[in-house]
């Protein structure tokens, strides 16, 4: 009777002797925290990183520089004027045929412009240009202005017949685009990637290697504690992390927060629904891994093809067309996309349902593998 008394005490909610099973995940989860605040690597990879490259493109701002042309659907591309633009190398056109997609790029900054070329019915000018600018990217408008109105001087000295005699342009009142709104976004999506696998994947492989695991099977707390008690710590300081950069960004950089606090709040629940996929990734390595020392390679395998294929530093459409379907497969490159549309673009978490369940599908598919492959000793 007593034996049968303490089984369902030990399988109770609070255990033997009103032991608490939440207490044990909540105090595995601030030791946890701890350590991790303790490892210089945890601090380098998740904050230092990130920082140092938001740094330097925040001061340094892009490349070199080039005009996103879009060409109203319709318009006559068979003319002297779009054929010129087209030898420039700075002036990258649009091949989208979506006026309302157009728009919408050219308010959000994604477009510098959109130009519209049409014969004149009365013949004289030949041509007239309607242009439409951003004040997303004031700067390369007045790149393209200069552009146009050498080409129409061109044109109109090398030819008998007079081809453009008049410009018409107008201005979409927009957000400025700066560099950070691209590039903080994906140094977050680094950041959180870099926690979910590398810190995961080294901290359950410590534990089991030094039977540390093993002595907790003596005790009352479940196994399930243990990995929650991780996991509530790992979530934790990739959301302390990611908060910090995303402070720095906005008050040191001007990085866009469209609508302040509830931006911030999307973010972290986008950042906590990442760093959760990624550990999931860490539970593989761990499991799979024979040694410490082949932890390293392993984790690299999977973070650096997403590191530099996920839009982090350059977007995935500038990449080749073959390119293009192996970043778009990549979980980072769902979440990158996702941050930039809520913080730039106002962008509600309902709004970005489909990066979120991409996330979720390989979420369900990595825990699926990390079940598999996951060893407590």
């Amino acid at each position: 009777m007593n034996n049968i008394q303490s089984n369902k005490n030990l399988n109770s909610p609070s255990g033997a002797g009103g032991y608490s099973h939440i207490k044990a995940t909540l105090a595995l989860a601030k030791a946890s925290f701890r350590s991790i605040m303790r490892s210089p690597s945890a601090v380098v990879f998740t904050l230092a990183f990130p920082l140092i490259f938001i740094l330097v493109f925040g001061f340094l701002g892009g490349g070199g520089t080039k005009i996103d042309l879009a060409v109203k659907p319709g318009s006559d591309v068979n003319n002297p004027i779009i054929k010129s633009l087209q030898k420039i190398s700075v002036i990258r056109f649009s091949k989208s045929t979506d006026l309302v997609a157009i728009n919408k790029g050219l308010e959000k900054g994604d477009y510098d412009a959109i130009i519209d070329v049409e014969k004149n019915p009365a013949g004289m000018p030949a041509f007239i240009t309607h242009v439409k600018y951003t004040s997303a990217s004031m700067d390369k408008g007045s790149i393209l202005k200069s552009i146009l109105n050498e080409v129409t001087y061109n044109l109109n000295t090398q030819n008998l017949k007079p081809t453009i005699t008049e410009i018409q342009a107008t201005t979409v009142t927009a957000r400025v685009y700066r560099q950070i709104d691209f590039i903080l976004p994906g140094q977050l999506g680094f950041s959180l990637l870099s926690t979910g696998v590398f810190g995961t994947a080294f901290v359950f492989f410590s534990l089991r290697q030094n039977l540390v695991i093993k002595r907790f099977f003596a005790t009352p707390v479940r196994r399930s504690s243990i990995v929650l008690g991780e996991g509530i710590a790992r979530i934790g300081f990739a959301l302390l992390g990611a908060l910090v950069i995303i402070l720095i960004g906005h008050f040191g950089f001007k990085f866009t927060l469209i609508h302040g606090a509830t931006t911030v709040i999307n973010m972290l629940i986008l950042a906590t629904m990442g760093v959760i996929v990624f550990m999931g990734f860490g539970f593989v390595v761990s499991g799979l891994a024979k040694s410490e020392s082949t932890i390293p390679p392993i984790s690299n395998i999977i973070t650096l093809p997403q590191f530099l294929l996920s839009g982090t530093f350059f977007s995935v459409d500038a990449f080749p067309t073959w390119l293009q379907p192996i970043s778009r497969a990549l979980p980072l490159t769902y979440l990158n996309d996702a941050m930039r549309q809520v913080a730039f673009e106002g962008a509600g978490l309902w709004d970005v349902k489909h990066q979120i369940l991409i996330l979720v599908l390989w979420g369900i598919g990595i825990y699926a593998v990390a079940v598999k492959t996951f060893k407590w000793e």
